[in-house]
């Protein structure tokens, strides 16, 4: 298995240890940080990082790695390799605790239970799970280690076209079979639980989901996979990724989401930028760049 996360982008979705290259994901201590959206408290919590090498494999696939190299030292970052938060998104607004993504699970390192019990966040009290896609460091911490439900009392929402894609392999059957009852697909576009509306994304995967949170007039979009690398992904959101199972799709989706952000000035969740993946997308020459902050 060459990589987990471009295994996962062909359609083969794996529940375990990503690997890109010779790249393993690194350990990251709990964290949780928190701001308010109106009558909402928002709270990024970590999970893991990912070390992407700069080979060709996944970021900038239609062009080459001196290319991608260019682009990361423009921005003072190294040249060799890509760092990715593997990060989740919880919102407490009122009779709710609502979970978006549950990173890769304590099974392979994952700290995501940590970063709760920072946030004083039992797993019993999540009331709401939703997830932006079946890849498995989105979805891995549905289970604990030993594969009982993490969060017991959740229902589980995703669109129903990911619910397909995920149930259409066979890699995924035991997670399948385990959330299957709790499980509650919808249409994309509407409100799936009070203040929280899904926005489909697809490309990254059939039924890839972001969700825009809205309250008291005050609103903020998680993105999902829409993009991953907050300086390669923005500066040239032309430049298809490994990761996509539809790159032209992809790329499509990519432009027209963050053109829209950017002209917005929404608040953006992005799970995989540096932590704590909040804050505005800018244009930038033909393309884009992440002013991080909270609102």
């Amino acid at each position: 298995m060459r990589s987990f996360f471009r295994d996962a982008a062909l359609g083969l979705l794996l529940i375990a240890l990503p690997v890109v290259g010779d790249a393993k994901p690194a350990p990251v201590a709990p964290a949780a940080s928190s701001f308010k959206l109106g009558a909402f408290t928002i709270v990024s919590l970590r999970d893991m990082l990912n070390v992407v090498p700069n080979d060709g494999s996944v970021f900038g696939k239609n062009v080459d790695p001196a290319a991608v190299a260019a682009v990361l030292q423009a921005a003072g970052a190294p040249t060799d390799r890509i760092s990715l938060g593997v990060d989740a998104l919880l919102v407490k607004a009122p009779g709710r605790v609502v979970l978006i993504d549950t990173g890769l699970g304590p099974g392979v390192g994952g700290v995501l239970p940590g970063s709760l019990a920072a946030a004083r966040i039992a797993p019993a009290a999540v009331t709401d799970i939703l997830i932006t896609h079946s890849h498995g460091d989105h979805i891995g911490g549905l289970l604990t280690a030993d594969g009982a439900l993490a969060f017991p009392n959740a229902t589980i929402r995703m669109s129903s076209a990911e619910w397909a894609f995920l149930r259409s392999h066979a890699g995924a059957a035991k997670t399948v079979a385990a959330i299957s009852a709790h499980v509650r697909p919808f249409a994309p576009g509407g409100e799936v639980v009070p203040g929280i509306r899904s926005v489909a994304l697809p490309g990254h995967t059939p039924g890839h989901s972001g969700y825009e949170i809205v309250s008291q007039g005050r609103r903020m979009i998680d993105i999902g996979d829409t993009a991953h690398s907050s300086i390669v992904s923005l500066a040239r959101p032309d430049w298809t990724i490994g990761y996509d199972t539809d790159a032209a799709e992809g790329v499509t989706q990519r432009r027209a989401e963050l053109a829209r952000l950017a002209a917005s000035g929404e608040t953006v969740f992005a799970p995989h930028f540096p932590f704590p993946g909040v804050g505005t997308i800018v244009k930038a020459g033909n393309g884009f760049a992440w002013k991080a902050g909270q609102p």
